[in-house]
């Protein structure tokens, strides 16, 4: 198996049994097991498994933020692209296996020891500010509004993964819709 095959076998597995058990819940010994990697391997590969936490949620992260895009881009109006966004949330809180926010999860679980794991956490949550920012910007509100979809975004995730339910996404949509019409109103 050649180096970059290894790598996404273990990202994959790596990806199925953090999102899934939790970090600190899953040694590379299992990893190793799921993705039929040797365990030799997978250390030339993620010399570390904090190495191997930073890939996964890094390239989740890349995914993560293309499905959210991909959805929202097939709104043709501005005002419609920003509450997609709850849309979408809504569709993932729905999906088998969904356990919350992987970076929040991580950086719970790690963020007081990891460095690493902490800026994943930290790059995922500004790059999604940003994006919701440019939809905002696209649309013409103010800027500020961007903030405030972050934080029901946020919130929506963190609730859904502790409730078990899509209702946040909901509320959160809810919500987003008459801030985008008070933010009209001024």
């Amino acid at each position: 198996m050649d180096t970059t095959a290894a790598r996404e076998r273990a990202l994959d597995a790596a990806e199925r049994l953090f999102y899934g058990r939790g970090v600190q819940a899953v040694g590379m010994d299992d990893v190793r097991a799921a993705s039929g990697v040797s365990l030799k391997r997978l250390y030339q590969l993620f010399p570390a498994k904090e190495r191997l936490v930073e890939a996964y949620l890094e390239r989740r992260d890349i995914r993560w933020r293309g499905r959210l895009a991909a959805y929202v881009a097939e709104r043709g109006d501005p005002e419609e692209r920003l509450l997609a966004v709850f849309d979408w949330l809504e569709d993932w809180f729905g999906e088998d296996g969904f356990r919350g926010c992987a970076w929040i999860n991580a950086h719970g679980e790690l963020g007081a020891s990891s460095a690493r794991v902490t800026a994943q956490a930290r790059a995922h949550q500004r790059a999604f500010r940003a994006y919701l920012a440019g939809l905002v910007a696209d649309a013409g509100r103010p800027a500020s509004l961007a903030g405030a979809l972050f934080l029901l975004a946020e919130g929506a995730i963190v609730a859904a993964g502790t409730a078990g339910s899509t209702e946040p996404a909901r509320e959160a949509r809810e919500t987003a819709r008459l801030l985008l019409g008070a933010a009209g109103a001024g």
